[in-house]
């Protein structure tokens, strides 16, 4: 069974409920996807589907002649499955596949913040602000060790490129799932930013 799709980010609002509490929500365009391959453990040695998304204008060679009579995707994703038995090569997935209440894990890629300093990549407070150091409001300190190691160990907090890369939130509530648009809405926050590319995968269950 497929447990996942892909999606956009559309943006973010807010709903209030009918206790008159105001709920941030995140609204996200899910799919509808396309089976566009099936790997089996004979194949690759694992089972999992691949997911086409997006309308593309045009591929190159190699990607015409892997999706074939399929049409154009513009984003290819995989998703783990148990068994492929019931799944057919161009089957179509939509936001059907969750229901109110699901619990969902997001991943994205989060927004790039270019180079940063600590303060900001890793929430230092910054030094002392008296004594005569007027500039040393956003300086990282002493960053090694003296005599044992006498070296700047590796993945010392410094400053460096902050963002940009795969982030996964898990456990968002599914607040709706409109399928004639494509809709869902998930309680609190996903990575990225407006039109982000996203995959969204039902959350295992505990235990």
């Amino acid at each position: 069974m497929i447990t996942g799709l892909i999606g956009r980010k559309i943006g973010m609002t807010q709903v209030f409920t009918e206790g008159g509490t105001m709920e941030p929500m995140t609204a996200i365009e899910a799919g509808p996807c396309i089976v566009t391959q099936i790997k089996t453990p004979d194949g690759e040695g694992y089972s999992a589907v691949q997911l086409g998304f997006t309308e593309a204008k045009s591929l190159n060679s190699p990607e015409r002649g892997h999706l074939g009579k399929l049409g154009l995707f513009k984003h290819l994703r995989e998703f783990r499955v148990a068994d492929t038995a019931d799944i057919e090569l161009g089957h179509r997935i939509d936001v059907s596949l969750f229901q109110p209440g699901d619990s969902v894990d997001v991943s994205g890629t989060s927004k790039g913040r270019g180079f940063a300093g600590g303060v900001k990549r890793h929430h230092f407070r910054g030094g002392p602000k008296t004594h005569g150091q007027s500039d040393r409001h956003r300086a990282p300190g002493s960053v090694g060790a003296g005599t044992d190691p006498g070296r700047v160990l590796k993945g010392q907090k410094m400053a460096g490129h902050m963002g940009n890369e795969r982030v996964t939130v898990k456990r968002l509530k599914v607040i709706s799932a409109d399928v004639d648009r494509n809709l869902l809405l998930v309680r609190g926050a996903v990575p990225g930013a407006k039109n982000g590319l996203l995959e969204i995968r039902k959350s295992p269950a505990h235990g």
